[in-house]
């Protein structure tokens, strides 16, 4: 946001700034605890988590046309697979392995992390377990960018013999 708009907001709206600026240090805040007390994750993944909800959101407002009010862990996981190649292409596995991110459960672990530190909220049904095996990081990561294979074997032909000179 621009200064000058969060000036705007703040003569216009002075609650709504307050809001904004506190919303965007308690994040700030709650993933300095987060990193201190779980340092298997990298702060630019929880960062990258966050935006992956947001294009999760907008993704499914687009499909449902209406106000999205919960993401399943399912759901964040496809985004989460969405915006990884979109953002990264076929280095998503470079920097996921570099944020500590290395199957669907890792994502679902800083997800509570998230939500135990009051960041992302969740309803009973939702569950550590909505994260376990929902895809394969080597199939969904590294597939899309493989080489593909010759469908049909071709006889293998062989070079002319050289010419003597």
């Amino acid at each position: 946001m621009l200064d000058a708009e969060l000036l705007v907001i703040m003569v216009s709206a002075p609650r709504r700034a307050l809001f904004l600026f506190m919303q965007k240090i308690g994040f700030a805040e709650a993933l300095d605890s987060i990193v201190a007390s779980d340092p298997r994750y990298q702060r630019d993944a929880y960062v990258f988590l966050r935006d992956s909800l947001d294009f999760t959101t907008k993704q499914q407002k687009k499909v449902k046309g209406a106000t999205v009010r919960h993401v399943t862990g399912p759901e964040l996981l496809g985004g989460v697979r969405q915006y990884a190649l979109k953002e990264f292409g076929p280095l998503v596995m470079t920097v996921f392995d570099n944020w500590g991110i290395h199957s669907c459960e890792d994502v679902g672990n800083m997800v509570f992390n998230l939500i135990g530190a009051g960041i992302f909220g969740k309803t009973e049904e939702d569950s550590i377990e909505d994260f376990k095996d929902v895809y394969d990081f080597e199939e969904a990561f590294v597939k899309p960018f493989a080489p593909a294979k010759p469908t049909g074997a071709k006889p293998v032909q062989e070079l002319p013999a050289p010419k003597s000179v």
